[in-house]
């Protein structure tokens, strides 16, 4: 089962944001397979200096779930995130994709615990 999570603004500002999405989405329902949009993200993920990208993903691996980031990632010129980005689409945990369909795609087959 995957949840898609929803709502308007920002709803991952900090790493403790995505840990109660996490226990909300495996406590009361059961997943660990989550789909996230970029817009719901706040811009200090995207500026890797910050280290939130690393701790919001790290609650992700640690709590053992899986996350797919829907959106366009372009804009960003970041040579260091673009890596990051093309890092984590090779791994089996999180994805960056363009599509709720590609984040379906691979969340089907998405390492969780």
């Amino acid at each position: 089962m995957t949840a898609t999570v929803t709502g308007s603004g920002t709803l991952v500002a900090t790493a403790q944001d995505m840990m109660d999405i996490i226990a909300t989405a495996g406590y009361q329902h059961g997943c660990r397979r989550l789909i996230l949009h970029k817009e719901n993200i706040g811009e200090a993920f995207f500026d890797l200096k910050t280290g939130l990208a690393r701790e919001v993903l790290q609650k992700v691996v640690n709590y053992g779930a899986a996350l797919a980031i829907v959106g366009d990632f372009s804009a960003y010129t970041s040579k260091a995130l673009k890596d990051f980005i093309y890092e984590s689409n090779k791994g089996n945990r999180i994805f960056f994709v363009p599509t709720v369909a590609d984040a379906l795609e691979k969340l089907q087959t998405a390492e969780t615990a």
